[in-house]
């Protein structure tokens, strides 16, 4: 039969796994710079990847620049410039995926958009406040958890195992199945604390919406030209995303709604592909995730109803999984287990 000091190995690996889960979850909710709400003066496009994400950055910016006449948009959704100054970085974003050749089909511009680096900062900047919780933490966190049940279920092996042995030698002494039990309440007590996070927005988040969300419709203060009507729409927009804007271009916003149905539906595709591919194929489709989303942090894990960061597959901008400034398409296929947003 098996000592009990045999109990030692899976009391160890618990402690480790309990240690781990611990601190993840402590990290997902730690803001390292806390900041006071900033009310309904949050900008046009802070509030949009808060509210929805990448995908309703992308939006928000792509009306405000057909508004202010920077882009058309054709009948077959082709996004062209027209020479317009960019307004802000997300307007270079939309500039420099759109190229030397002036257009664009409008479903592949969202997607290049929502992993730039302009629109992941915006991400960044919110995880700072305290807005947004970091995706690449919530991940960890998600694999804390999974390593603490693989734990528990080993504490169970062993203890199974010393069982077996025991009726086959009762000359020794009999092991106490008081540690395994221990462990295993360590372990339950630990996930019922752990819970993951609802969602990427943080309560100080919701609160904030639920500021701009008040009695009067918002109009943004900034992140709008002085010379551009429309503020009211933008802010309905941001807010709320195209099902509420009311846009009086009724082909426009057919034409990204459409867009964004579909990259919802490819992340779909993607995220079933991965769970039901083979460990071999999962590997090669995995490295390739991870080349695309390396770049991309909120998309991935984030829709227009939820939220990745630059350098990590589906992680924070400025590290692997991890600070801010360096955004797949979150896309990591979000894969990273989200898409890009919807609208």
């Amino acid at each position: 039969m098996w000592h009990n000091s045999y109990f030692v190995i899976p009391a160890v690996l618990l402690v480790a796994a309990v240690l781990y889960a611990a601190g993840t979850h402590q990290r997902v909710r730690h803001v390292a710079r806390p900041q006071g709400l900033p009310g309904r003066g949050l900008p046009l496009l802070d509030t949009a990847f808060l509210a929805g994400g990448p995908g309703r950055v992308f939006d928000t910016a792509l009306v405000r620049m057909h508004l202010s006449e920077q882009v058309v948009i054709s009948r077959s959704n082709l996004v062209t410039l027209t020479g317009a100054k960019p307004y802000d970085a997300v307007d270079q974003a939309v500039h420099d995926a759109v190229g030397a050749t002036g257009s664009r089909e409008l479903g592949a511009l969202r997607r290049m958009v929502m992993r730039s680096a302009a629109v992941q900062e915006i991400g960044d900047r919110l995880a700072d406040r305290g807005l947004l919780r970091r995706p690449e933490r919530m991940q960890r966190a998600r694999t804390a958890r999974r390593l603490l049940w693989l734990a528990m279920l080993d504490v169970v092996l062993f203890a199974g195992l010393a069982l077996l042995l025991d009726d086959n030698d009762a000359l020794h002494e009999r092991p106490n199945l008081l540690i395994p039990g221990f462990l295993l309440l360590l372990g339950a007590v630990c996930l019922a604390t752990s819970t993951p996070a609802k969602g990427r927005i943080t309560p100080a988040g919701q609160r904030q919406l639920s500021l701009m969300q008040g009695s009067t419709p918002w109009t943004p203060s900034s992140g709008v030209s002085p010379r551009l009507a429309g503020g009211a729409v933008l802010g309905a927009l941001a807010l709320g995303g195209l099902a509420v804007a009311g846009l009086e271009n009724q082909e426009l916003e057919q034409a990204m709604t459409a867009a964004a149905a579909q990259d919802e539906a490819m992340r779909q595709a993607q995220a079933s592909s991965s769970f039901f591919s083979s460990s071999s194929s999962s590997s090669s489709s995995s490295s390739s995730s991870s080349s695309s989303c390396s770049s991309s942090g909120y998309s991935c894990s984030a829709t227009d109803s939820g939220s990745t960061h630059h350098h990590s597959s589906c992680g924070s901008s400025h590290s692997s999984c991890g600070s801010s400034h360096s955004s797949c398409g979150s896309s990591c296929g979000s894969s990273c287990g989200g898409g890009c947003g919807g609208s």
